[in-house]
């Protein structure tokens, strides 16, 4: 999980994503931000996020994240 940190970081170095469990409904990410995210989760865990993935119960925290990771895997 400290890979996907990183990304997460790199991305909105301002957020504590270890608390935060409402990063979309909260509108902390746009829709630029989803995009960049997806191609580096798949990039660094060498997986495919289909478009039926990308929805908030998978991106709303870092939990909800890791394990859509582990589950694409």
């Amino acid at each position: 999980m400290e890979q996907l940190l990183e990304i997460l970081k790199e991305i909105k170095p301002d957020i504590d994503f270890n608390s935060e469990k409402a990063l979309i409904d909260n509108e902390l990410f746009d829709s630029f931000d989803i995009v960049q995210l997806i191609g580096e989760i798949s990039d660094k865990f060498d997986i495919e996020i289909q478009p039926n993935e990308i929805i908030p119960d998978n991106f709303n925290s870092i939990e909800d994240m890791w394990n859509m990771i582990l589950r694409l895997k």
